[in-house]
């Protein structure tokens, strides 16, 4: 339940630390916020210069366990996801909220019955130039999406197991997956853990907007 702020500049020295109610699930920074996701469904947004309050208290937007929270590359707002196959868009300005924010269903498969078969979304990534993302879930596929304009780029990639996380590198034309059994089914016979690195082509990742009507 408490959150620290190392700076290595001073030889990994703890410059600042903040204690939390809920036990700390994730987190994610800007340029000058943290975002943490909690337990209970709770949003801390703090300030790094003033870490003594949060500078937002919130409740995520989706009704189950948060998994994972990036913010975007812009600073604007952040991206969670939830163990209930769904993923929310947030924004910090409570105007932006309020007209722009919004959710999904993802990670997701039907039978031949029409039974869904819900899977934790456990990691994302953002693109650091074009701001799309990536997700990567317990069905073990990572899907690129255009969160501006709430489309999917592409067909899922598929890896042995669970993807437990993954991000871009610096320049954005590599994904680094990790793929590692996250035991949301209990204890079985899983493939071994792996990490994969994708070269991902501009078409792959580039936003796709709207065509006029």
């Amino acid at each position: 339940k408490t959150m620290k702020v190392w700076d290595v500049r001073q030889g990994n020295k703890c410059v600042a630390s903040a204690a939390l109610p809920d036990k700390i699930f994730t987190m994610s920074t800007t340029s000058n916020r943290i975002v943490v996701g909690t337990s209970n469904r709770h949003v801390w947004v703090y300030d790094f210069r003033n870490l003594s309050e949060p500078e937002q208290k919130r409740e995520s937007a989706l009704k189950f366990q948060t998994r994972s929270l990036r913010c975007f590359p812009n600073g604007s707002g952040y991206a969670m996801s939830s163990i209930e196959g769904r993923v929310a868009m947030e924004y910090f300005d409570p105007a932006m909220a309020q007209t722009k924010k919004y959710a999904f269903k993802c990670h997701r498969a039907q039978d031949d019955k029409g039974v869904d078969t819900v899977y934790p979304v456990n990691a994302l990534g953002f693109h650091p130039s074009y701001g799309t993302f990536a997700t990567g879930g317990c069905d073990g596929k990572v899907i690129m999406w255009d969160g501006e304009n709430k489309k999917r780029l592409q067909a899922p990639w598929a890896y042995p197991t669970s993807i437990a996380a993954l991000d871009f590198n610096p320049t954005g034309a590599m994904l680094a997956v990790a793929s590692s059994y996250t035991f949301e089914e209990g204890e079985k016979q899983a493939p071994p853990d792996q990490i994969f690195f994708r070269s991902v082509s501009d078409a792959e990742v580039r936003p796709r907007p709207k065509q006029p009507a």
